[in-house]
């Protein structure tokens, strides 16, 4: 009734009926074909390689990237970066496909499976793709990449496969749209750029404030 109701009061606003043919055309024909904006030249020139211009935009805010060429060196880049920030080989995970056969306990990290908990020191997830002109990374929400991961820990771990980093946010949602658009979609899609920060108080820079304070993103060449 609610979105009946809403939707009647719009239409009247515009001076439209329910049963306009012609709008409900345009807006499917928007809807098939989205419009894409023009890339910046930061991403579109043909001598930009994405791949660092990704790791340079992400770097720029406060994040790690570490580049590594087949999954099976995930988890030893993890934990190398866990002792070199002091923190407990401890690690909260999905059940991302990607993360199903590796071997963790080799690399010395203890798992735990399933939605992050709040004595949780670090969390990994698997991103959907990103987009290198922001140097930001989509992440989809579901029971196999629970969005806790990337909240309740002090150490957000993101894998991305290199074939995913895209140009730009209107590639990764076209990208979405493509894969996801005929089945369910995802409930939320969270874009992070870096580790949680805030300058709400004093305009002083605050990490951590409202997430974690460390952001790892393993970058997967061979994927």
């Amino acid at each position: 009734m609610s979105r009946q109701e809403i939707l009647s009061r719009i239409r009247k606003s515009l001076n439209a009926s329910e049963q306009d043919t012609q709008r409900q055309e345009t807006a499917a024909a928007r809807i098939a074909k989205p419009p894409c904006a023009t890339p910046p030249d930061r991403v579109a020139a043909k001598s930009v390689s994405l791949i660092e211009c990704f790791k340079t935009e992400l770097e720029r805010q406060l994040a790690t990237v570490k580049t590594v060429s087949t999954l099976d060196e995930v988890p030893a880049s993890i934990a190398d970066y866990l002792r070199g920030e002091n923190q407990a080989l401890s690690l909260r995970v999905g059940t991302e496909p990607i993360f199903s056969n590796l071997d963790f306990s080799a690399a010395g990290l203890s798992t735990q499976s399933g939605p992050a908990e709040a004595h949780d020191g670090a969390g990994l997830s698997g991103a959907f793709g990103a987009a290198a002109e922001t140097g930001t990374m989509a992440l989809l929400s579901g029971p196999e990449n629970p969005v806790t991961l990337g909240f309740l820990p002090d150490t957000h771990i993101i894998v991305i496969p290199q074939s995913r980093i895209k140009a730009t946010y209107e590639v990764v949602f076209a990208l979405l749209r493509n894969e996801k658009g005929a089945g369910t979609m995802p409930r939320t899609l969270n874009l992070i750029s870096g580790p949680s920060r805030t300058a709400d108080i004093g305009g002083r820079i605050v990490i951590g404030a409202h997430g974690p304070r460390r952001l790892l993103a393993i970058i997967v060449s061979g994927r």
